[in-house]
This record gives C-alpha cells, structure tokens and sequence, in this order.
C-alpha cells in the first residue's frame, strides 16, 4: 500500500491556485496545506480580536471555493491547519460553503491547543501531533481543519489513519514525520530557495511545482512531484529543507522523537528521492507552547544618502536626530504660537520622553562613481521601539522630517512619515502532554479524546558523531564556500539555524573539519558574541548550526534586517575561505 500526500501551501500568502493544481495535476490521496507560522498566529490573534468570528487562515476557505468540488470528484481527504486559534469556526464555515456548493463533504476539527493565557498574552497555543487528525479521517471526514499541530502532524496524522500505526509505531511514525518536514514548505522541497538553483535551467525553476511523498508501511518515503510541473527534486533540494528549522540529531515532537542522524537519502529517478533508514524514540513528556504577545510599538525612517561624504552624512543626522529626540528638546506638538514660550523656568516646554530602543544601521549600497542616483547610495535606517505609541509616533517622525532643509546635502527618505505601528513577539513554553485537551471534534459532532501516546522521561544527549579523517594538505584557493556548499537558513522564536550540506565525500572531508563554529563567528561577525552550537549530520554531509538571540523577540518584533534569518545561509556561502583547488570543481 502506498499512501499519496500532497501539499499546496507551505504558508499563509503562498500560491493561491496551487490548490488546484496539486489536485488536477495527477494522483493523490490526501492534500494538506501548511498555513501557520509564528507572525502568522500573531495576525490571527490581532483579527480574532477585532472580530471574534475570525482568527482562521481565510484564504483557506477562499481555496476551497473551487477545492472542495474537485476533492470530492478525485476522491482526496484535504487536512490543514488553516483553523489557527479557530479552527470550530472554519469548520462551520465550511460546512456552509459545502451547502452552498452542493457537495456533499463532511468537516471535522481538531482543536484543544489554544491554551489559557496569561495578561498581555494574545494567544498561547500547543504544538499538537497527529493524533486527532487521524480520528477525524477514520471517522469519514473528508476534511479536516486543525489549530496548532506541528508541520509535521499533517502527515503523520493521514499515516496513522491509513496504515493504522499505533502510538509506540516509532520507526514508522519517525519516518513520517521526515517526510511531513519536507513537504511542510511546499516548494521549498522542489527547487525554491535552492542554494544551487544556478546549475539548473531557468525555466524549470520560474514556477516549482509542489510535492508529493509516496509513504509506505513502513515508514520509507518517495518525495517526488507531479509530472510536467516545473522545478525539481534531487538529493540537494531534501537535503535542504531537512536542514531547515531543525538542530541536532533528534528532532522531538509530539507523535515520535525522529533521528535526523539516521536519514538515508537516494536518488531514485529522475525527481525522485527515496527516505528510509529513519529511526524514532517515544516522544519528550512534554508539548512546546508557543506565547505572542504585543511587545509595544516600532517606527522606521530611512535616510538615503548619495554620493560623496556618506560617513559624515550619516554622522551629521545622526546626532542631530539624537539632539532632536532628547528629553530636553522641544517636541513637534509644542510647536504653535506658544511653542516657544517660557515656563516657569524660562525655558521651552520639553517634548515627550525618548523612545526606550532607538538603533541605527548604515547599509552601503552607494558605489563609487556611480552611472545612476540609486547606485550612489546609501541607505540609513533608524528603528526604534518603545512601550507607548506616542514615543515613536511624531515625536520620532517630526524630528526626522523637520531636518529636510537643515541637514546634509541631498537629504531625502525612503517613505512618508508614518505613525508607530505595533509589533510582537513570540515566546517558547513547555506544558506536561497530559494538560492539553487533544480533542477531535467528528464530522457527526461528536468529541472524541486523544490519548497521549507512551512518553519518555527526558531526552538524553546524543554523542557527537566520527569525524571522517581530513584531507591531506594541498593547493587552496581564495574562493566563496558557496562554490562547494549549499545552505540553508530561517527562525525559531528569537534564534536562527544555518544548515550546510556538501554534495561530495571528499567536499564532506573538508567541511567537516573546516567550519567549526569559530570558523563560523569568524565568517559570520554578527554571531561572535551569542551562543552558537554546531550539529553534525555525516548521512546528510551536513553541519547544522543554531545561534541563540540573533533574532531578539523573534520576527514579528522585526528587530533585524532579516528578521527570519533567511539569507542568513546565502551570506555564509559568500564568505571568501581557503578551499581545496580539487573541491572546486562542480558535481556532474
């Protein structure tokens, strides 16, 4: 038996038609579709309070406008967790367009994540697995909405149904969850954000099609994609999104404890790409929570800088911003007839207090010589946060603003000033499994319990893997460490995870003994003074590395150029090193 999983979103805002596509392109048995991320449970948590029946991934139901008719016609189960901190209600939204449709599909829910939340927090959800989904699929429904379930969970949930896996199934439900991870980003898996989308023909890769795995029994797993559809799936594109958003060895959850370590990757054909060899342990006693929160208000204004002097030009509105932004200085709302007035001091009425976070980035696009304005250039972003709307509302704006004519030569900004606007943050809890309320709410209405599967006490540490021996001093060249190693980057909360992958044994050789992390903080200067650790993958000729803090409050909080770490990886590829005359001839 094999079991045919799609998946047409791998966030909420990916490709509206690919749901369409994934079920008229060819063959499948269950479509999923990945629509929650971290900022995105903040936005669900800021509609759900403007509108307590909203909070679920709307474009979701908007799909399946068209889905539901053709899901029906082929015969596919679709499973998302489009529900978000809603999911009841999605259901019966559901249930309405299905009458107004005529088809005759039957919803069900998943829901027990949302967690009671303490003030200031706007929504605390548990990471739930693949219990509830696979309730819901044996008791007929043809569709399931969830809240918050791992990525993951949206395969081992139709594996467990359709194969009839039990809770202690570990190798299997392991194998599942490696499969649900690199499917969970749609085309990411397929030639999206590839590292090495050079060495492929352009048109292949203009619009990736999503993929597919052929799951079996046994837990072993074909990622492929349908036929005639655009990108591609080779040992590179798993490899990658394997990498992406885990850490070390284990990667825990709350079906199965997978060992990354023990993934087997082959190429089975063209665009196709077998997983086995995965192994799993009893899941950790507990379930990871995630916390948003509102942490106060941001502003940015951009200075544009051009031509010549752009240190001192940056120096000059540097300090006259500060000067403007000082307690003591007048604000823009004193400014009027009375504005300069004395008080009783005989001194002007001061403006309000100075943001709580004020930071500066000078970002040297400029080139010397120039043959146009936007290439003599510089760009100079201040960002600043603060508790109080009003502290980098025109306080900060004004002060930027009333500079046009009094500032450096060609002052100019970006955009119009605006007012401070609200951002989040997003926290990581842990709760004991047997607190959450796992519940799958049947397409006949009925509440059915999920037990909580076996767990273990805690995870014990994985010994660091052998090294294979290193190569044998030879010629070097001064070149990118991209010309022989393929990354890839992205967030958790407040940290980053750079995974890199060599495609060679003797690549594998070098990388291995040659990217420590002081080789790391040393290509990577923004990480010298945060926690960084290094994970070593030898069946993936992967290194993974985690670094803690790089992103502050994580990315709703918006604290970083690249506030998901995303190219995180492709700046480390571009890192000049001594590499191996030998390595640097591209694989055939």
């Amino acid at each position: 038996m094999i079991l045919r999983i799609g998946n047409a979103s791998g966030f909420y805002g990916d490709r509206f038609d690919a749901v369409r596509e994934m079920l008229t392109g060819g063959g499948l048995d269950v479509l999923t579709g990945d629509y929650l991320a971290e900022l995105t449970m903040l936005i669900l948590g800021r509609d759900l309070l403007k509108d307590p029946s909203a909070g679920y991934a709307k474009t979701f139901l908007r799909q399946m406008e068209e889905g539901l008719g053709l899901a029906h016609e082929r015969g596919v189960r679709i499973v998302a967790n489009a529900g978000g901190l809603n999911p009841a209600g999605l259901a019966d939204a559901l249930r309405a367009l299905a009458a107004r449709l005529g088809v005759p599909a039957r919803i069900a829910h998943v829901e027990g994540d949302r967690l009671p939340a303490a003030d200031g927090v706007l929504a605390a959800n548990a990471y739930l697995g693949g219990g509830g989904i696979a309730a819901c699929l044996a008791a007929g429904a043809d569709v399931v909405v969830t809240g918050r379930v791992t990525d993951a969970a949206l395969v081992t949930g139709p594996a467990q149904w359709f194969f009839g896996w039990g809770p202690q199934d570990y190798d299997r439900l392991a194998g599942a969850v490696v499969a649900g991870h690199v499917l969970e980003c749609g085309t990411q898996a397929t030639g999206g954000n590839y590292a090495f989308f050079a060495e492929h023909d352009p048109r292949a890769l203009r619009r990736p099609g999503f993929p597919l795995a052929e799951l079996h029994e046994d837990g072993s797993a074909v990622v492929t994609k349908h036929p005639g559809t655009g990108g591609l799936v080779d040992l590179g594109t798993v490899t990658a999104q394997l990498l992406y958003e885990t850490a070390g060895a284990r990667y825990a959850g709350p079906d199965v404890t997978a060992r990354l370590d023990t993934v087997r990757l082959t190429q089975e054909g063209p665009d196709r790409v077998r997983i086995d060899g995965v192994r799993g342990e009893a899941p950790p006693p507990t379930l990871k929570v995630g916390l948003c929160r509102l942490g106060g208000f941001r502003n940015e204004v951009v200075f544009v800088l051009t031509g010549l002097d752009i240190e001192a030009k940056a120096a000059l509105v540097r300090e006259q911003v500060t000067d403007a932004l000082s307690p003591a200085a007048p604000g823009p709302d004193a400014l009027g007839p009375d504005a300069l007035a004395p008080d009783a001091l005989g001194q002007a009425a001061p403006g309000p207090a100075a943001p709580a976070e004020v930071r500066w980035e000078l970002v040297r696009t400029d080139r010397p010589d120039a043959d146009t304005e936007e290439t003599a250039s510089a760009l100079l972003r201040l960002v600043v946060r603060d508790p109080a709307p009003e502290a980098v509302g025109r306080a900060v704006t004004g002060a930027a603003i009333e500079l046009a004519l009094a500032s450096y030569p060609g002052f100019h900004v970006t955009a119009p000033p605006g007012k401070g606007a609200p951002y989040g943050v997003f926290e990581s809890a842990y709760v004991p499994a047997g607190e959450v309320p796992h519940t799958a709410v049947l397409p006949d209405g009925t509440r059915v319990a999920v037990p909580v599967p076996p767990r273990t006490r805690a995870l014990e540490a994985v010994p660091e893997p052998e090294l294979p021996p290193p190569l044998p001093p030879g010629p070097t060249l001064r070149a990118p460490l991209g010309h022989v190693a393929g990354a890839r980057s992205g967030d958790k909360g407040g940290d980053a995870n750079v995974g890199v992958w060599v495609r060679t044994e003797q690549q594998w050789r070098w990388l291995a003994h040659t990217l420590t992390v002081d080789r790391f903080r040393e290509l990577l200067p923004e990480t010298k003074e945060l926690p960084v650790e290094r994970h070593v993958l030898p069946r993936l000729r992967a290194v993974n590395f985690t670094v803690t803090g790089l992103l502050g409050e994580g990315v709703a909080s918006q604290a970083r150029f690249d506030p998901q770490a995303k190219a995180l990886g492709e700046w480390l590829r571009s890192r000049h090193l001594d590499i191996p005359v030998d390595l640097l001839e591209v694989p055939q």
